[in-house]
């Protein structure tokens, strides 16, 4: 067992926030940790929190995490923020947002960027997840980005997703467009004090009348005002409904089959890429040259790098 693992079991909360600075880092014995806390996990409730930018989703969560926190529910917060193209960085706002938190030894709270991801998740935000899952929280909240039409990671991630949406922003024709529609299990109209709510409600439901007409389950419609703490109660009450269907009606068996499918073979791409990576920077990217002369073209030169590697070793 890795000994980073060990920790976890014991519940030492440095060594999960160590954990999952080595995963984020790929560092060279990551597999190995994550195969040593995989038989660890709990079984939390993994909650995506989805939608788009100022739809509220932040001040939702910390709202949230006090609520479940008076049930007497342990919980871990993925707060994950866009990367810049040009620095790399990320501003962690979320941190600054749930800072009422940090001392409360019930939760976690651990922002990242997406690292260039477009679906809205970095690559490592399951590896994480998985870490926190292990450590033994009772509810781990992800929240995404909110960059609209790329949102759709959240659903090969979470066994329940929330997309929050407010009044006058026109978000559910945005919503529709990007699919979200079909991977939503719940919808949060926030703010719900504001001008506009009928309205939205209204488009929602003929959304979902002509998305889910014909399906076994129809995302629920919860109204809340996370600045006054109002609706969490109903939201929370949707959410363990969704769960309840998920073991009763065996969609929730399929959806995990068909994740850790995904999974193994998103792992496989990766080190199979960083294989790759890592032989052709040694070989001085000798393709390089005759690419920039014209000689060839980037379809032959990664031609050539997997023949090169389908090429039996000599014996």
């Amino acid at each position: 067992m890795h000994p980073l693992a060990k920790r976890i079991q014991q519940k030492e909360e440095r060594a999960l926030a160590k954990a999952i600075t080595l995963a984020e880092n790929s560092e060279a014995d990551k597999l190995e940790l994550l195969k040593s806390i995989y038989p660890m996990q709990k079984g939390a409730h993994w909650i995506g929190i989805t939608g788009s930018p100022g739809a509220g989703k932040s001040s939702l969560v910390n709202r949230l995490i006090s609520f479940l926190r008076n049930k007497g529910l342990t919980v871990a917060v993925v707060a994950v923020d866009p990367t810049s193209p040009f620095s790399g960085g990320s501003i962690l706002g979320d941190r600054v947002r749930m800072a009422d938190h940090f001392t409360d030894p019930g939760v976690f709270i651990r922002s990242m960027g997406t690292r260039g991801s477009l679906g809205g998740l970095s690559r490592s935000t399951k590896e994480t997840v998985r870490l926190m899952d292990a450590y033994g929280f009772d509810v781990i909240l992800i929240e995404t980005v909110g960059v609209g039409q790329s949102e759709l990671d959240i659903m090969k991630l979470a066994d329940s997703v929330a997309v929050v949406l407010n009044p006058g922003s026109g978000d559910v024709v945005q919503v529709f467009k990007a699919g979200i529609m079909e991977i939503a299990d719940l919808f949060v109209v926030n703010k719900a004090d504001m001008p506009g709510v009928p309205k939205l409600l209204a488009e929602i439901e003929a959304m979902l009348d002509l998305v889910k007409h014909d399906s076994p389950y129809r995302p629920p419609v919860v109204q809340t005002i996370s600045t006054e703490n109002k609706g969490l109660e109903e939201l929370w009450d949707a959410l363990l409904a969704h769960k309840a269907y998920l073991i009763e009606s065996g969609e929730g068996s399929i959806r995990k089959l068909a994740n850790l499918k995904r999974e193994v073979m998103e792992v496989v791409q990766h080190e199979i890429f960083q294989q790759v990576w890592t032989d052709e920077k040694e070989s001085g990217f000798s393709w390089l040259a005759d690419l920039e002369q014209g000689n060839t073209d980037p379809y032959t030169a990664a031609e050539q790098i997997l023949l090169q590697r389908n090429q039996p070793a000599d014996k």
